[in-house]
């Protein structure tokens, strides 16, 4: 495979044909690369894979894009404003039509008041036999790379530095993933938990695009860069397009007059959006190709004074 075949190259070739933007972003939670190495010791064997996806599966795919009905009505008429909820939507709308849904965003209470936690998923999975749960927790995240690698998950932080890496799997690991064994859990399950992993699908953001190794990070995980807004200007791309929250899962390829800005225009807009809010946003380097425009690349660009605010972060707490 060529230097130059990025992710983005790949998707397209593989679900190219896929026009509808939810059918794109299932085909992307079901067949990124997973972002944690699974066989990592610091996961402790914790953390889970789809596997590659089916050529049974691939045909499913094109079938619900040719008609989404079945996926619309998952989907509900709501306004998705929270990224995590609309790829869990999708994701239950996957499992239950494998069969293997048994419960979707179960919450636990100790009491009226006290709620314990909640399952993100509950499976059946025959390797477990019939009389057994898989427990999964899933999370999709975005995160930039702020500081050295070897300081590890602690030094991946989320774009509005709200958490980290190694916080979210902190979290996790010491509490999500002991919620089948919580006795206000027990009356709730069907069956008792025997298996309790985390799943994680995301991009991994690095400054100036490179990509140091890092312990416990798949090598093949999805990626791009960040950079702040003056050092924008020496991006290469031509034509570029900033992504609406609900297209950052898979790649964007888009048949319509999409708001392709060039990059003066670009940056003069997002030089007035950063007076008014700090929040990072998420560019994606654009490529026409024939009637369609394909996304090659994307970035965080970051307000100007963003690495001050992640020190000041870092300096209160580790994010």
């Amino acid at each position: 495979m060529p230097a130059t075949d990025s992710y983005q190259q790949r998707f397209h070739r593989r679900w190219g044909h896929l026009r509808r933007a939810p059918v794109r972003a299932l085909a992307w939670l079901l067949d990124s690369p997973d972002l944690l190495d699974v066989h990592a010791p610091p996961w402790a064997g914790r953390v889970a894979t789809l596997g590659a996806v089916t050529p049974e599966v691939a045909d499913w795919l094109a079938r619900l894009d040719a008609d989404p009905a079945a996926l619309d009505a998952a989907l509900g008429t709501r306004n998705y404003t929270r990224l995590g909820l609309y790829a869990e939507k999708l994701m239950a709308f996957y499992f239950e039509q494998q069969g293997r849904l048994v419960a979707h965003g179960l919450q636990v209470r100790a009491a009226r008041n006290d709620t314990v936690g909640e399952f993100d998923f509950l499976l059946a999975d025959e390797g477990t036999g019939p009389d057994a749960l898989v427990h999964i927790e899933f999370a999709t995240k975005f995160y930039l790379l702020d500081g050295e690698a070897g300081q590890q998950f602690d030094a991946l932080v989320g774009p509005n530095l709200a958490d980290s890496l190694g916080v979210k799997m902190r979290k996790v690991f010491e509490r999500q993933l002991a919620l089948g064994a919580h006795p206000a859990a027990q009356p709730l399950l069907p069956r008792p938990v025997t298996q309790a992993q985390a799943l994680v699908k995301g991009w991994l953001f690095y400054p100036s695009g490179s990509w140091p190794a890092m312990q416990g990070i798949a090598a093949g995980h999805c990626r791009g860069f960040w950079c702040a807004l003056d050092e924008f200007g020496q991006q290469a791309g031509e034509e570029f397009l900033v992504l609406p929250k609900l297209e950052w899962l898979a790649p964007l390829r888009t048949w319509s007059d999409a708001p392709i800005r060039g990059r003066a225009q670009l940056i003069r807009e997002l030089e007035q959006q950063f007076t008014t809010s700090g929040t990072p946003v998420l560019v994606a380097i654009m490529r026409r190709n024939g009637a369609v425009i394909e996304e090659i690349e994307r970035g965080f660009v970051v307000s100007n004074d963003w690495r001050e605010r992640a020190a000041e972060v870092r300096m209160v707490k580790p994010v």
